[in-house]
């Protein structure tokens, strides 16, 4: 009983995510180095690929398994959908294999006496590959939340948000796979890194999104090394507008209020070295992921802990520029990060913009007179976005909304910053950029 290390890996990446709340991403980041490449890849497309597609999935299994899906035990669940995944998904594995590897992970996980069962499941897929889950289904609503694998609370959110054909594109590129966008740190010397990564093979597209960035396909041995090494950063473009937006100044003070993992406040000391940037975060832990953040990519910024749903600890009129990027439901990242949609709920939202709006009052009050705020989101909902905006405005007339810094293409018609995945190719992001009267 041989299980290939990549179904392995994906299969218990997959419990952890269901048992642990953990992400999937953070997990994948911490493969084996030594995994071979073909594995790894592998690895990340199961992973992804179950978490991107499972309800549709799981419909199909409980089609040819014929009884709730919610009924099998974990493990079981787990074997089923990474079969099936392969077998509707990944044409270039074998049928047989698919099967044969699902039936040895139950067995190798204490379920040996389902293993008949997930071999005749997977096996009657593969009598009809044709079979589509959402056939029969006559409402709009649950035929798209089967088709694209969302939650039909919030696909009826959306389609009553932007409306149907808007919510079904955004619906479907969640199940693509994102370009790898990348930009420079401040110890890095454009010329030699680029120059290393067009050796090596890299096919590099300057962004349209953000200044200085790049998408980047292939190479990617040279790529993590150049991370480990610190001298370019993984951040989609979406993300790296943030900083743009801010245009920080020589001479000062910048305030990232909810900076974790640094990100942002890493490239705001790139691209204004002169600035004295300050950090915050409410947790020890990623405090201290952000100081080694800091530290790999030679980033002047100081890091301290703060929560931001209470009064910041500094006097008012204290800083020059203001970023915050602030907590949300992440509807925005869902290809990077799909097993968001199954744990959000819809009062979840209702919860976070009310904290979106205390943490923009508290940023707020410690913004000098002529200064910048920029309140951001990775969120497509609006309850987190413009009606955030819309209320704090109405109560602080000493503030103004100008148009961000960006492309015009990017602009909304009240004045803000909106990425999509379906039109953009990054992730979903709100900007609203903030000037208070001298």
């Amino acid at each position: 009983m041989t299980v290939s290390v990549a179904r392995r890996s994906a299969f218990e990446i997959l419990r952890r995510v269901e048992t642990e709340s953990a992400f999937a991403s953070v997990l994948l980041a911490m493969l084996d180095p030594n995994m071979r490449a073909d594995d790894r890849a592998l690895c990340h497309e199961l992973v992804l690929g179950v978490l991107r597609r499972r309800l549709w999935l799981d419909r199909i299994i409980e089609h040819f398994a014929d009884r709730s899906f919610g009924k099998l035990d974990l493990s079981v669940r787990l074997a089923l959908e990474l079969g099936l995944y392969q077998l509707r998904f990944l044409t270039r594995i074998p049928a047989p294999a698919a099967v044969n590897e699902s039936v040895d992970l139950v067995r190798s996980s204490r379920e040996k006496s389902a293993a008949g069962f997930v071999n005749a499941v997977l096996r009657g897929a593969t009598r009809e590959p044709d079979y589509d889950p959402t056939s029969g289904v006559n409402d709009q609503v649950q035929k798209l939340s089967i088709e694209t694998s969302h939650p039909a609370w919030l696909v009826r959110r959306w389609i009553n948000t932007f409306g149907f054909d808007e919510a079904t594109e955004f619906c479907r590129a969640n199940n693509h796979t994102p370009s790898t966008a990348f930009r420079l740190t401040a110890r890095a010397n454009r010329e030699e890194v680029i120059d290393e990564l067009k050796s090596a093979g890299a096919e590099l597209i300057t962004s349209r999104i953000s200044p200085d960035a790049w998408r980047v396909h292939g190479a990617t041995a040279i790529v993590r090394a150049l991370v480990d090494r610190g001298l370019i950063y993984m951040q989609d473009e979406a993300s790296q507008l943030l900083a743009h937006a801010l245009d920080a100044q020589p001479g000062d003070r910048v305030l990232d209020v909810t900076a974790a993992p640094g990100s942002k406040a890493s490239h705001i000391a790139a691209l204004t070295p002169q600035a004295n940037v300050i950090a915050g975060d409410i947790h020890l832990h990623r405090a201290k992921t952000m100081r080694q953040l800091a530290a790999k990519q030679e980033a002047p910024i100081q890091v301290i802990l703060h929560d931001a749903t209470e009064a910041l600890p500094f006097p008012t009129n204290t800083f020059d520029r203001v970023l915050l990027d602030a907590p949300c439901s992440g509807t925005g990242t869902l290809r990077r990060n799909p097993e968001i949609r199954y744990r959000l709920k819809s009062d979840d939202i209702a919860v976070l913009s009310r904290q979106q709006r205390a943490m923009l009052s508290n940023s707020a009050d410690v913004l000098r007179p002529s200064g910048r705020l920029i309140y951001s989101t990775c969120s497509v909902e609006r309850d987190e976005n413009e009606q955030v905006l819309t209320s704090f405005l109405a109560e602080n007339p000493r503030f103004v909304r100008i148009a961000p810094p960006a492309p015009e293409k990017l602009l909304t018609g009240e004045g803000y910053v909106r990425t999509w995945p379906h039109h953009n190719g990054c992730d979903g992001f709100f900007i609203a950029c903030l000037h208070t009267r001298g």
